[in-house]
């Protein structure tokens, strides 16, 4: 009887472990969509350089040539949140990278590509996995301090990215360790690309990288999000690599008053302004000029320099940036008297039909002198804009979005004659100061800044 119930227990042992044995691993359900389908390049187009794209053994192959720009091919779709996996083989002279949320527009740098890049780095620097953008800030994310990233990466060896975009923050590993994690606000949406860079120096002709194994969720991105064990770098109200270096600061620091004041006031407005999450904000007080909080300027006084300010207008709202300002010109009702870059909603005010030379109190126009180009690339109200402000030796040039839209030369014959024929003439010497103040205007409508910063040129 004993060996009896030793037998069924047995028996059922067995039974379960057959059983389990038996049973078929769970499929993979994640939403993963190929990029590649592994035998042509359907789905993708070439932009940039001539460097040449072609198919072997299930990969992608890019190969350098001389006397190019730098090439790509891209994604024919657009892709804002997603992530994204891929392996690449790349010769260890070359250098690489994978373009996500780029764009390619004809007013921008005749249609240069510019947007995230995901470097491929095999020199000794080693920043493969860390965030570049091209064609504009340049680095955002390096990896001079993540030395096991650095590491992770496998000289003359397929490695393999993994990339995650989701909302303002970008996420990269290299073969499983986690490299990149930036917060940045720039671009929302755009093409992935793959780059064959220029080359130069001792570099051949004909060097290779491959890619392979493509592929991508945009299905419930936050369902499959990672974490990461990288510390996030937050851009906003911060200076990049590149600026600290080009010798910018931040003429706000995103959470303080500081280094600002009322145009009127000794101290900064008690009303009017708010400061919130890194934004500065002017409120809606009816539309009418310096009736609230009222301008505010800077501390400090600047000559030669360069400006830029990130600005989100809401519907019908007016303000603007202005500079080489007086605060002792107009002490009655009114703004503040200097140059100013208009802040316009053009479709919806009615100052962007008015002004004393046709269509100058338009978006990024010089105020009531001089029209910026009528093909300026206006973000839509409610999406951020880069105002850029260059004023060196007297030459002044206004961008919107990386675009130059208009320039002129203060103090010259030109200048002078638009003044005399606007609603400025009645200051002396309007525009003509040797230094001045940068305002941010209350014109009674709600408009948004952030990450404000100067970069003062010193004088030749």
């Amino acid at each position: 009887m004993k060996k009896q119930k030793h037998y069924v227990k047995f028996a059922s042992l067995f039974a379960l472990l057959f059983a389990m044995g038996c049973t078929e691993t769970p499929k993979d359900t994640t939403p993963w969509v190929a990029l590649f389908n592994g035998k042509d390049l359907e789905g993708w187009s070439q932009k940039g350089g001539t460097a040449t794209y072609s198919i072997r053994d299930g990969a992608i192959v890019g190969t350098t040539v001389d006397n190019t720009p730098n090439s790509f091919m891209t994604s024919d779709k657009m892709y804002g949140d997603f992530i994204l996996e891929l392996e690449y083989l790349v010769d260890a002279t070359m250098n690489s990278g994978i373009q996500i949320r780029s764009n390619s527009f004809p007013y921008y740098q005749d249609g240069r590509v510019h947007g995230y890049q995901i470097e491929i780095d095999p020199s000794d620097r080693a920043w493969s996995a860390g965030i570049y953008e091209e064609g504009a800030r340049g680095w955002l994310y390096p990896l001079e301090n993540n030395t096991a990233a650095q590491k992770a990466f496998k000289q003359n060896e397929w490695n393999h990215y993994r990339i995650e975009a989701f909302g303002d923050t970008l996420k990269t590993w290299i073969n499983g360790t986690p490299a990149a994690h930036l917060i940045d606000e720039q671009t929302a949406r755009g093409f992935i690309g793959l780059q064959v860079h220029s080359i130069y120096g001792d570099q051949k002709a004909g060097t290779e990288i491959q890619w392979k194994n493509i592929r991508i969720i945009t299905d419930s991105v936050a369902k499959y999000v990672k974490k990461t064990s990288v510390p996030p770098l937050v851009t906003k109200n911060k200076l990049t690599k590149k600026e600290r270096e080009e010798g910018w600061e931040m003429l706000w620091d995103g959470a303080t008053s500081d280094g600002w004041r009322g145009a009127r006031l000794e101290r900064f407005p008690e009303e009017g302004w708010v400061i919130r999450d890194g934004v500065l904000s002017v409120l809606a007080t009816g539309g009418e000029e310096s009736t609230a909080g009222g301008d505010i300027v800077t501390v400090k006084r600047y000559a030669d320099f360069e400006l830029k300010v990130d600005f989100k207008l809401t519907e019908t709202a007016n303000s603007g940036i202005k500079y080489y300002v007086d605060t002792e010109l107009n002490k009655g009702p009114g703004s503040s008297i200097g140059l100013e870059y208009q802040i316009l909603d053009d479709a919806r005010h009615p100052d962007a039909k008015l002004g004393s030379h046709a269509g100058s109190r338009t978006l990024a126009s010089l105020y009531d002198l001089i029209e910026a180009d009528a093909a300026k690339p206006a973000k839509p109200i409610g999406e951020w804009n880069t105002a850029h402000i260059v004023s060196k030796a007297n030459h002044v040039e206004h961008w919107l979005n990386g675009v130059k839209v208009l320039e002129y030369e203060r103090k010259s014959d030109a200048f002078r004659k638009l003044v005399a024929e606007s609603k400025y003439k009645v200051w002396p010497n309007f525009g003509e100061g040797e230094d001045g103040q940068i305002l941010l205007q209350d014109h009674g409508d709600l408009v948004h800044f952030k990450n404000i910063k100067i970069k003062s040129i010193a004088k030749e």
